[in-house]
């Protein structure tokens, strides 16, 4: 029997690469674009930016699975509607973070940044080689993709702490929660990085605010969502010299208008969101396992936490 999903999906590219994946790894499911025949008996929608009218135009629909490792895509309609939500989980995706991450902070551990600054100066100048345990390094968010972050830098040797919204407890890392104890955490922070998810909390976190609280010359890499930065203040922020710098692969708009003054602040570097993404056979079978499980009424694989949001 078909398992009938239907693919609410933005990015055409995305969708003719998922289709052609679930019909050569998951024969069983049927895949709906909206508008096709049958599209409106559907019960489990797959979606990337879905239209903010989905579920009134698909009112059968009875469950939602996000195609990435977040949910603030799927807007404020679904992620209110009470459904069941799950996102993607990908062990790939966690180590193509991580890779990413340890570029961001090598390039300022090893001064890289300055040296590169330097070479466009043609200046000559050598710094000081520090040990790994001199850098401070903080992670904002702690879930599956900061955890295994903050753990890799840790292994590495670098003094490692992280925050999140619920006290946790790991190795070689000093855990921070709740709001009361974030200015202690950034106070000790040479090196910020944001892998929250994106929330009404957590909007706009990156702020004057979080800033005047980082040491003089710390450094920010975002890799959460572009919703988290107040740009105009990271711009200040860098520019005043308060922070060395920083390091941004999402934005609120993408791809990044040319004329965004964050492309010729000197200090920031601008990635084109590429820090990590989850293979498309991973989704798919993601999908197709969750959409099974759900048909049968079995429990569910990575669901959100609808409270939260994430």
């Amino acid at each position: 029997m078909k398992i009938p999903i239907l693919l609410a999906n933005n990015d055409a590219a995305f969708t003719e690469q998922l289709i052609a994946a679930f019909q050569q790894r998951h024969p069983e499911v049927d895949v709906l674009l909206p508008g096709q025949p049958g599209s409106d008996k559907v019960q489990v929608a797959a979606c990337w930016f879905p239209d903010d009218t989905l579920l009134t135009n698909y009112p059968n629909i009875k469950f939602i699975h996000a195609l990435s490792a977040g949910v603030d895509h799927l807007g404020e309609s679904l992620l209110s509607s009470g459904l069941p939500i799950c996102r993607i989980v990908d062990e790939r995706q966690k180590q193509g973070m991580f890779e990413y991450v340890l570029w961001g902070v090598l390039n300022v551990h090893r001064y890289f940044d300055l040296a590169a600054l330097n070479q466009r100066q043609n200046r000559w100048q050598r710094y000081k080689q520090k040990a790994a345990s001199d850098i401070r390094v903080s992670v904002l968010g702690l879930g599956a993709l900061g955890e295994y972050v903050a753990k890799g830098l840790a292994d590495l040797g670098y003094s490692v702490s992280g925050w999140s919204r619920s006290q946790k407890a790991m190795a070689n890392i000093t855990c921070y929660s709740g709001e009361a104890s974030l200015s202690d955490m950034l106070g000790q922070t040479d090196i910020l990085i944001n892998l929250l998810p994106l929330s009404p909390v957590t909007r706009g976190i990156l702020s004057h605010k979080l800033f005047d609280q980082l040491p003089q010359g710390a450094y920010v890499i975002n890799c959460g969502r572009g919703g988290h930065v107040k740009e105009a203040d990271l711009i200040q922020a860098v520019t005043r010299g308060h922070l060395r710098g920083a390091m941004l692969d999402v934005f609120d708009e993408e791809p990044l208008p040319e004329t965004n003054p964050l492309w010729t602040t000197q200090g920031i570097v601008i990635t084109p969101h590429m820090a990590s993404d989850a293979g498309e056979t991973v989704v798919v079978d993601q999908v197709a396992e969750n959409a099974a499980r759900f048909l049968r009424g079995d429990a569910l694989l990575n669901p959100i936490n609808l409270d939260h949001g994430y």
